[in-house]
Parts: structure tokens; C-alpha cells; sequence
């Protein structure tokens, strides 16, 4: 079973930055692509960004794009989200996940692709 463990999250003032951890405490994270989903009360999960098995490709939801940076230590087992320019509509738990991928360059941006999940950081953005 892969263990997938978020952390990271807190409160933030807007305009402030978080950075978001992933860690996947397997031997080869560079076997899984993973992405970074947020849930706000009520909804449905949707997708914020993903990265392909060595960072190779990087994709973004439009309204983090310029804000929110994902990048990967696969040799520390951990992936990242940078979040800058907080506002408050970011307020939401932050999910990671991550599917093991034979394809290079390839991320998904749909959550039912993702088998491995853990279990959110909450991030608050205080207008």
C-alpha cells in the first residue's frame, strides 16, 4: 500500500504563501505521477496541479496559474506546492495523490485516476 502524507497547511493572511508537502515515503517516486486536488465544504474535489514522474511536465487549474508552483524531490520523496499570492477563494483542504505511471510526461488532472490518497491539509486564507 503507498502512504501518501500531506502537510504544510495553516492559516495565511491574503497575499501570503504557503508551501504545501507530499510525502510518498516509497523507494521509486519516480514511478508516480502525482497531483494536488482541493475540496472546499459541500463540493466536490477538483483539481489544482499535477507533475509528471520527474517534472518534466507541469500543469495548472487557471486560476492558480502564476501563483502556485509544483515541483518534486523524487530522492526525498516528496512533492510540493508552492502557493503565493494567497486570496481567499484558496481556502479549501488540500489534497495530494499519486498513480504509478509508465508514461513519461503525463499527469492526470482527474481525481478517479489517482489510487493513492492522503488524508488533506487545511489552508485558510484570511481576507
Amino acid at each position: 500500500q503507498v502512504q501518501v502524507t500531506e502537510s504544510g497547511g495553516g492559516l495565511v493572511q491574503s497575499g501570503g504563501s504557503l508551501r504545501l508537502s507530499c510525502t510518498v515515503p516509497i523507494v521509486r517516486l519516480d514511478e508516480y505521477a502525482v497531483g494536488w486536488f482541493r475540496q472546499y465544504p459541500g463540493k466536490e474535489r477538483e483539481w489544482v496541479s499535477c507533475i509528471s514522474r520527474f517534472g518534466e511536465r507541469t500543469s495548472y487549474t487557471d486560476s492558480v496559474k502564476d501563483r502556485f508552483t509544483i515541483f518534486r524531490e523524487n530522492v526525498k520523496g516528496t512533492v510540493y506546492l508552492q502557493m503565493n499570492l494567497l486570496q481567499a477563494d484558496d481556502t479549501a483542504l488540500y489534497y495530494c495523490a499519486a498513480m504509478r505511471e509508465g508514461r513519461m510526461r503525463y499527469c492526470s488532472d482527474s481525481p478517479e485516476n489517482y489510487p493513492y490518497w492522503g488524508q488533506g491539509t487545511q489552508v485558510t486564507v484570511s481576507s
